[in-house]
């Protein structure tokens, strides 16, 4: 019988290879092919024997509503769509000590507190002692919480499939575990996608909710197989700095609720504690206003989220001025950038620009533009801002400013805060804006909020002359 093949497979995107290279040619990535144990190479085909006839029901059929079970942490709620859905798979990634262990260990206590339930936290990358001194130092003591240090699916399963499974289980992490059928190493495309497969399907049969912690990379994807984001039913991404107290919880995919929902979380000593108005966290630091400063009112999932947009331009002593951003997109500067100086002869090519999200929030929204253009200008001119007026809104290569989705909601959560002008898009005809007490300045063009900021300048200087 001749010998199987050799099989190298990528440890980035999964995909297989007859022999190693140092690039994968599917991805791209340098390095990521290993080696994995062979296939049995034998055909064995379907015997000519029928498979069962599986049960077809109509779209419309009468099934019991699925109930789901609030873990009574507001914004762990909110991001997974009200709370866990029995029989369903949540992956959550982020970086090395940004807190998921934590999370999760106050999310199994606060679940199994809530009622007569049962929950398991299994643990691959630390003892029971460990977990145990945690939980003390959280003040986390309820009584259903069961703990346990393995890496053995199939000794994990013995814990789980069975006829009483608990209503929680917490896998911490899927990369540390191993399926004995397998010989390539844990944290392999093989190893993590088997794993996850095997925990997956017993959580749907038994229907419990099951939760799996994921490493990520150096670029912020959760590492192993792609497939992985597929194989589950929600995939929430853990964001933040460590040296900041705010931590950002945010969805990325929810098959039973909406997807870019986040959740704000302030770490403290005694953990993490939700955030329940983040607007006024966020914005609880602002003080005299300084030129370079716009408040941006978003809108995240859907939830209204005011957040302070910094710039500072300085002169280079550098051939290549530095273009340095935290929070947002550096491509999509960039192109504001250009937008001003080709557009509205606001020119900063030969100046240092840094641009900055207080907070520590990740902004992905396009209606970003307005406010950061506005806080841009603001520091070329270095003229302030009003400081009782947000803006929103997206701009085109043109220099038009765009409508951008949902601003009742943007406008109440900014007159809730206390502010009292708007700078917003052009409202669209025949379509009422509730504009909530708000002054509303409607720019159809990006040359005129710098035409006004710099307007404001020249008066300024004659009245100091």
């Amino acid at each position: 019988m001749a010998k199987a093949a050799a099989r190298y497979a990528c440890q980035s995107c999964g995909a297989t290879w007859p022999r190693w290279s140092g690039r994968c040619e599917a991805c791209g990535a340098w390095n990521t092919i290993v080696e994995e144990a062979p296939r049995d190479s034998t055909p064995k085909g379907l015997g000519g024997k029928r498979g069962r006839t599986i049960d077809l029901e109509p779209i419309a059929g009468k099934t019991a509503p699925i109930v789901r079970r609030p873990t009574g942490n507001a914004e762990f709620d909110r991001v997974s769509g009200g709370g866990l859905v029995p029989g369903s798979a949540l992956l959550i990634g982020g970086d090395p000590g940004i807190g998921k262990s934590t999370l999760l260990l106050q999310i199994a206590n606060a679940v199994a507190a809530r009622g007569d339930t049962r929950v398991c936290y299994i643990t691959g990358e630390e003892s029971v002692e460990q977990v145990q001194m945690r939980a003390r130092r959280l003040d986390l003591a309820a009584p259903g919480v069961a703990l346990a240090a393995a890496t053995s699916v199939r000794d994990i399963l013995g814990a789980l499939d069975r006829t009483d499974p608990p209503a929680l289980a917490v896998i911490d992490s899927i990369q540390t575990m191993f399926v004995d059928t397998l010989d390539s190493a844990p944290g392999t495309v093989a190893q993590v996608r088997g794993a996850a497969a095997e925990l997956i399907r017993v959580a749907k049969q038994r229907g419990f909710a099951l939760v799996l912690v994921g490493h990520v990379t150096k670029e912020g994807q959760i590492a192993g197989p792609r497939v992985l984001e597929h194989m589950v039913d929600t995939v929430l991404y853990f964001e933040g700095e460590r040296g900041h107290q705010f931590r950002i919880l945010r969805a990325v995919k929810n098959r039973f609720g909406p997807a870019n929902e986040i959740g704000v979380f302030e770490m403290t000593d005694a953990g993490l504690m939700a955030v329940e108005n983040p607007s006024f966290l966020f914005l609880g630091e602002r003080g005299d206003p300084i030129s370079g400063t716009a408040v941006f009112a978003g809108l995240e999932g859907t939830r209204p989220l005011l957040v302070e947009i910094q710039a500072l331009v300085a002169p280079s002593a550098l051939a290549t001025p530095r273009r340095a951003v935290v929070g947002w997109d550096s491509g999509r500067l960039a192109m504001l950038l250009a937008v001003l100086e080709a557009r509205c002869g606001v020119v900063l090519a030969g100046k240092d620009v840094y641009l900055n999200v207080a907070g520590g929030l990740r902004i992905i929204e396009p209606a970003a533009d307005l406010a950061v253009a506005a806080a841009l200008v603001s520091a070329g001119f270095d003229r302030p801002v009003p400081a009782d007026m947000v803006f929103f809104g997206e701009v085109g290569l043109g220099g038009e400013v765009r409508a951008v989705s949902q601003p009742d909601l943007r406008l109440r959560e900014a007159a809730k805060l206390g502010f009292r002008r708007a700078a917003m898009p052009p409202r669209s005809k025949g379509r009422a804006t509730a504009t909530a007490g708000l002054a509303i300045e409607e720019f159809r063009h990006l040359s005129e909020l710098a035409g006004r900021i710099a307007q404001d300048t020249r008066r300024a200087v004659r009245q100091s002359g």
